[in-house]
Order: C-alpha cells, then sequence, then structure tokens
C-alpha cells in the first residue's frame, strides 16, 4: 500500500493527513479519492496544487508500488 500524505488545506478538507491505500497509479488513486470525497477531488483538481512522487515533484501519471510515497502539496504562499 502506497503511503498517501495530504497537507495543508487538502488535509482540513479530507479529515485526515496520512493514509495507506492501495493503488497501481496516481490516476488511479486521484479516481479513487475523488469516489470517496467529492470536496477532496475538488481541493486536488485546483491550480497550483503539486504532487510529489517519493519526494519528487511529477506531472501526470505513475506507477505506485508498496513502498511508494504520494504527497498532494497546495500552493505554497509567503515571502
Amino acid at each position: 500500500m502506497a503511503r498517501v500524505l495530504l497537507f495543508g488545506r487538502l488535509s482540513d478538507i479530507a479529515g485526515w493527513r496520512e493514509r495507506d491505500i492501495d493503488s497501481p497509479s496516481l490516476e488511479a488513486l486521484r479516481a479513487l479519492l475523488a469516489d470517496e470525497d467529492a470536496s477532496l477531488a475538488d481541493a486536488l483538481a485546483a491550480p497550483g496544487v503539486q504532487t510529489a512522487l517519493d519526494q519528487a515533484i511529477v506531472r501526470g501519471d505513475a506507477a505506485l508500488s508498496a513502498m511508494s510515497e504520494v504527497a498532494f502539496l497546495p500552493p505554497m504562499s509567503g515571502g
């Protein structure tokens, strides 16, 4: 199972910060999360939200393994 982390407002919306989820790919993981929580799906699809796989930012789909760590990161602000 992949370790899934939500940061900032994403964890506030979902009501959790960390979960282990069995999914073969990032796209399948996003679909699973969307099926569970429409508000989280909307938040993950918002501009500026980034996805990190094993601490590297990725765009698009990627295969997951049992040892994968997926983090969804909201847009950052500050100075």
